[in-house]
């Protein structure tokens, strides 16, 4: 399945898609950078409230990102859709990460399902699952 580059001010392309968060008969639709340096994925807490699950019922980690200071965030099983076809991830969920207007897709949970190919030139990223 292919996807177009998302455009960002002032000019940027960002690897972004839209994905779909599956829980509980309820469906979020969201969007999500495709981040080969993430080694997990990282929603945004909010999301949880929308799906009826609370957050600090998942389990509790922290991680240190860019900054260098430490974030707490709950690992959650979830379904995640990509191009309608469902797949069942185990995903962080952080408070305060909506001023991205995107989540973030990494090793496990995604590149662990799809062999990611971008294309910068065309602006396309296309996703092959993993057999």
């Amino acid at each position: 399945m292919k996807f177009k580059y998302k455009k960002y001010p002032p000019n940027f392309l960002r690897p972004v898609i839209p994905i779909t968060l599956v829980q509980n008969g309820i469906e979020v639709s969201y969007q999500a950078l495709i981040d080969s340096g993430s080694d997990i994925c990282i929603f945004d807490a909010g999301l949880l409230e929308i799906l009826e699950i609370n957050l600090t019922s998942g389990e509790r980690r922290e991680l240190i990102g860019a900054t260098g200071q430490p974030a707490v965030f709950y690992f959650h099983l979830i379904g995640i859709k990509v191009g309608g076809w469902k797949y069942n991830i185990k995903a962080g969920f952080m408070p305060r990460t909506a001023a991205l207007d995107y989540g973030l897709v990494g090793q496990q949970g995604f590149f662990n399902i799809f062999t990611v190919k971008f294309d910068l030139i065309k602006e396309e990223i296309e996703l092959k699952e993993i057999k």
